[in-house]
């Protein structure tokens, strides 16, 4: 019979279920936790195996170019050797340019052929010529010049000094031996535009503007300050010069009845010599002897007739070779080429780098 009973069971079960539920759903909740890192760790597991999978096959059997400690020996070695023979067109070229912008408008060496300005200038000494102090001070007296005797005591025109670009061309082609270098001679400055220069006084002596010049100190032992007598006022832009061998030298005497005077333009003018650089023996600076600096010889000029003059040899200055300027082109490329590559470097390092990675919010 299925009586109350019957139907107190079926309540009893019906009522339970609700109880199972709920004991199910706390059970479940307990364990969420550990299955999420579990599934993490095995996540992670696969990653790692994903990317060691993807390493080997993009590069099968290949060992890394670099390690943690940056490029392997030999690489560095071959890279550098790369280098240099990239760099090496370039610093030849740098040098070049540099050793004609040198010798055109800064420094040019010249050797000495004959003993007009002995002692003081030997047979065969090489000196450096100063082409910038001229733009920058006045011609002065007791200076060693080196000059273009074209137009100024031989025949011809005087030349015309052109444009940057035309001196710079002139001298690529004199670098290699081309084109005409003109009649260069070195002398010594004893007047200047205004000066009253003379010989001789009572005691033998060259004046300029009445003050003896006491010459002992460059003159050749034993030489006359001169044997030529002489009274002429300089023009405006024109120098009288001698040389220190008064008596072996073709100087501004032996052109007094030249045009000028004997004198010479200061257009002609390529430099001062400044420093005896060979033989090693013979080094040493050229200074303006001291009998120059006295300042009675800015006073009031005098004009006075010029006289008459003789023949003798001319003190002339060669252009030497190209060492000197292609010595100093080299010295001024290598620091010029070390900067370049430097900063080429450096703007290859940033674009291996790549972009920065933008900030994170």
């Amino acid at each position: 019979m299925s009586g109350p009973q019957d139907s107190a069971a079926s309540e009893a079960r019906d009522s339970g279920s609700p109880l199972r539920s709920d004991a199910d759903s706390q059970t479940a909740a307990d364990q969420a936790p550990a299955n999420a890192q579990a599934a993490k760790a095995q996540a992670d597991g696969q990653a790692e195996a994903d990317g060691a999978a993807d390493a080997t096959a993009a590069a099968p059997g290949d060992a890394p170019a670099e390690g943690p400690g940056g490029p392997r020996p030999g690489h560095r070695r071959k890279r550098k050797q790369r280098s240099f023979w990239r760099e090496l067109p370039i610093l030849i070229a740098v040098a070049l340019v540099l050793a004609v912008v040198i010798k055109t408008f800064a420094i040019q060496a010249f050797w000495i052929p004959s003993g007009s300005m002995e002692n003081t200038l030997q047979v065969n000494d090489r000196v450096l010529v100063n082409k910038i102090v001229y733009h920058i001070r006045d011609i002065h007296r007791g200076d060693i010049v080196v000059f273009n005797g074209d137009g100024s005591w031989d025949p011809g025109t005087i030349p015309v000094t052109g444009n940057v670009f035309q001196q710079f061309a002139d001298g690529f082609a004199s670098m290699f031996g081309f084109g005409r270098s003109g009649d260069i001679l070195i002398k010594r400055v004893i007047g200047i535009p205004g000066d009253k220069v003379a010989c001789c006084d009572a005691q033998g002596r060259v004046t300029v503007n009445g003050v003896p010049l006491t010459e002992q100190s460059y003159l050749y032992p034993g030489s006359a300050p001169s044997e030529t007598r002489f009274n002429i006022v300089v023009p405006q832009g024109r120098l009288w010069v001698m040389g220190d061998n008064r008596l072996d030298s073709a100087d501004s005497r032996a052109h007094l009845g030249d045009p000028g005077g004997g004198t010479v333009p200061e257009s002609a003018v390529i430099g001062r010599a400044f420093i005896i650089i060979w033989p090693p023996s013979h080094w040493r600076i050229l200074p303006i002897p001291a009998t120059f600096e006295t300042p009675a010889l800015n006073g009031s000029h005098a004009a006075g007739p010029p006289g008459t003059g003789s023949d003798l040899l001319t003190a002339r200055a060669e252009p030497t070779g190209q060492v000197v300027p292609l010595a100093l082109g080299f010295v001024g490329a290598l620091p010029l080429t070390w900067l370049q590559r430097r900063a080429r470097t450096r703007v290859a390092r940033r674009r291996r780098r790549g972009p920065k990675d933008p900030p994170r919010g």
